[in-house]
């Protein structure tokens, strides 16, 4: 009994760590925001000098010799380039950005038109770089797979992402607790898929990973349950994320799973209309 009251204190004071890493991570993202969107602006106005500069050469080119011609078109096809992906890659960050402002802003339970291809790619890699910034070790393969031209869908996305978020944690960390231990040749993979089947959104996350035992198969939605060491699980996890799916989104939460082999956990979600 005294083990569990311990243990228990230990799990909630992972969720006040959780609940103030939250609010600080809601203040950094609206810090970074502004000078990205600088980055970004700076990036477009330097493409259109860019542009300007590019016709500025074409129409000078009898007064260039063909090998500084040449070299200026290389320097300038680079700079766009460059300019490119840094557009590119400053919008990435601020779509990150919002996600996170969403989760931490939004209202309880508020419906809101989404793009969920868009939130699932997004809060899987945040769950490989979260994993990856504890240790410096980590990599895995990930594999997805978005249907094409899926319309916008009504969810909670803040709640959506969370189970995302939750599973995927749990798939990384299956993976590569079994890669320490497994026989050379072992490739810890996660394949993440989204679609739409019979009038309900589909998402998969499978891993290859360590599986279940069928105790843990049995106790995975019970509050306070998990087989992670303390400190690194709160054993809340996959109880709110059944909620989530089951009871706020009115969907349905499985799982196949086996013993040495991998798991995948599937959310079926109807379409609201």
């Amino acid at each position: 009994m005294d083990k569990e009251i311990e243990q228990l204190k230990e799990q909630l004071k992972k969720q006040e760590k959780l609940a103030s890493l939250g609010q600080l991570s809601a203040g950094i993202a609206h810090e970074i925001q502004n000078p990205l969107n600088f980055v970004i602006n700076f990036s477009k106005m330097s493409d259109k000098l860019l542009k300007d500069l590019t016709e500025i050469v074409e129409d000078n080119k009898d007064k260039l010799t063909d090998d500084t011609c040449e070299e200026v078109e290389d320097i300038m096809t680079d700079l766009q380039e460059n300019l490119q992906k840094i557009v590119e890659h400053g919008e990435r960050a601020i779509s990150i950005i919002r996600g996170i402002l969403l989760v931490s802003r939004g209202k309880e339970n508020e419906y809101i038109p989404t793009d969920i291809c868009k939130l699932v790619k997004e809060y899987v890699w945040l769950s490989f770089h979260a994993m990856r910034a504890n240790n410096k070790q980590f990599n895995i393969s990930i594999h997805e797979q978005y249907e094409e031209g899926m319309p916008m869908m009504t969810v909670i996305p803040q709640d959506l992402s969370r189970a995302v978020l939750n599973v995927m944690n749990n798939a990384c960390y299956a993976v590569w607790e079994k890669a320490q231990t497994a026989p050379d040749g072992y490739k810890p993979e996660v394949n993440v898929s989204v679609g739409i089947r019979d009038s309900h959104i589909v998402i998969t996350i499978a891993d290859n990973g360590e599986g279940m035992t069928d105790e843990v198969k049995q106790r995975l939605y019970e509050n306070f349950f998990t087989t992670k060491p303390i400190g690194l699980g709160t054993g809340l996890g996959m109880a709110i994320t059944k909620e989530i799916i089951e009871e706020k989104h009115g969907g349905k939460i499985s799982f196949d799973s086996t013993y040495g082999e991998g798991t995948i956990f599937t959310f079926t979600i109807p379409i609201r209309k």
